[in-house]
């Protein structure tokens, strides 16, 4: 190997590229995979469910007041807080300038806060009480324009305008600034920056004193069990395919799933390029025999075994495989570090400025070194050596001393 000092750096070169491939994608599959579910974390309480009734897709139905408690007594659900939602509202402040609130929702302040706290985080102002009607609580973009200039302050008055297709007027409601919440920005449906809420007596009395809830949410004792209690809360209607339940759990799970197999593909494929340098050491190593033959000949002659030249060649394919797996590990490493960043720099969110969305958070993909794969592939680098080395290392093995002593 010493003599032959370029044909052996090239050998291991290919078991080098291979295990590098394998690390770097791993590696990278593993930090994207971990980010993605951050994110999601992020963006849901994966202890907190959403019930709507009727289907994501199809159209939109109500829930009672009973089926607010139904929901309430199942078992496993700790707190239930139904959501009224005002379609066709526009808010304005007392220069009639229009607020950039794009869903007005009705809450039980109370309930809403116990079971999203972070959320409902006021920057200005406090949370409303249950007996403050007439009140209203803005998230930070529907009050603030470009981030910088406030429409509205805590303590003024704005006019909710809601539209009524069975009026001809629209319903003017005045109503008080209580606070202005904390920039969100995530893009889950707990997102706030363009909610604004009023307290649910408020709404039930606009609408004629009639109680109908369009979201309900759910929280859950033990988010691993949300499945099981979202079949619970199905069951508790006489039609189980009248409601709908986001499980983010659930949802999260399917993703990783879908993840781990991604990663799991993009290591196969790098796995080929090590199979590749493997047949690279099987084509050096049988010509290294057949310049060897003589030298074989003579250790045979003089009482070498047949397994003690079996071990020397496979020794060879060892070495090769270690030296090039250790190397690879390194390199994998650097690799995952300038994919990271190369990814990084063009998957940066668009903010679209039309519809409003809600500001998403700069994506960036942080490699996770995994020790479980390190040791996978160290461990492969050898395997392959010595499966693809194991054929020559016989062929030198069965070497008849004579005619090896013989060959020119």
């Amino acid at each position: 190997m010493t003599q032959r000092k370029l044909r052996t750096s090239l050998t291991t070169l290919g078991v080098v590229i291979g295990i590098t491939a394998i690390i770097g994608l791993a590696s990278l599959g593993e930090g994207f995979r971990s980010g993605i579910k951050e994110r999601m974390q992020q963006g849901f309480e994966l202890d907190v469910l959403v019930v709507i009734p009727g289907s994501f897709t199809a159209g939109i139905g109500e829930f009672e007041p009973q089926d607010v408690s139904s929901v309430r007594n199942v078992t496993g659900v700790n707190l239930v807080a139904p959501l009224i939602t005002t379609p066709k509202t526009k808010i304005y402040n007392n220069k009639s300038e229009r607020l950039n609130a794009l869903t007005v929702s009705a809450v039980n302040f109370s309930e809403i806060t116990q079971m999203l706290p972070e959320r409902l985080t006021p920057i200005e102002g406090e949370i409303p009480s249950q007996g403050e009607n007439d009140t209203i609580v803005l998230g930070y973009k529907a009050c603030f324009l470009n981030e910088t200039t406030p429409l509205v302050h805590v303590g003024d008055e704005v006019t909710m305008q809601i539209e009524n297709p069975s009026l001809s007027l629209p319903i003017n409601k005045t109503l008080r600034v209580a606070a202005i919440l904390g920039k969100s920005g995530t893009s889950g449906i707990t997102n706030f920056d363009y909610w604004a809420f009023i307290p649910t007596s408020t709404a039930i009395q606009l609408m004629g004193g009639r109680e109908a809830y369009n979201i309900i949410l759910a929280k859950v004792s033990d988010p691993e069990q949300s499945e099981q209690v979202a079949k619970a809360i199905e069951e508790g209607f006489d039609n189980p395919y009248s409601i709908s339940i986001l499980v983010p759990i659930a949802f999260m799970r399917q993703v990783d799933r879908i993840l781990n197999f991604t990663q799991i593909f993009l290591v196969a494929i790098a796995s080929v390029s090590l199979l590749v340098a493997g047949i690279g050491i099987m084509n050096v190593m049988t010509i290294s025999v057949m310049e060897r033959t003589r030298e074989i000949g003579i250790l045979k002659a003089i009482g070498t075994k047949s397994r003690t030249v079996l071990v020397m060649f496979l020794a060879e394919a060892v070495l090769i495989g270690g030296v090039g797996g250790l190397i690879g590990v390194f390199m994998g490493y650097g690799l995952s570090f300038g994919l990271a960043y190369t990814l990084s720099s063009f998957m940066q969110p668009q903010h679209d400025r039309v519809f409003k969305t809600p500001e998403a958070q700069r994506i960036a993909i942080n490699p996770v070194f995994s020790f479980q794969w390190t040791i996978i592939a160290f461990v492969f680098a050898i395997i392959v050596c010595i499966i693809f080395g194991l054929y020559p290392a016989r062929k030198a093995a069965k070497l008849d001393p004579v005619e090896a002593l013989r060959y020119e």
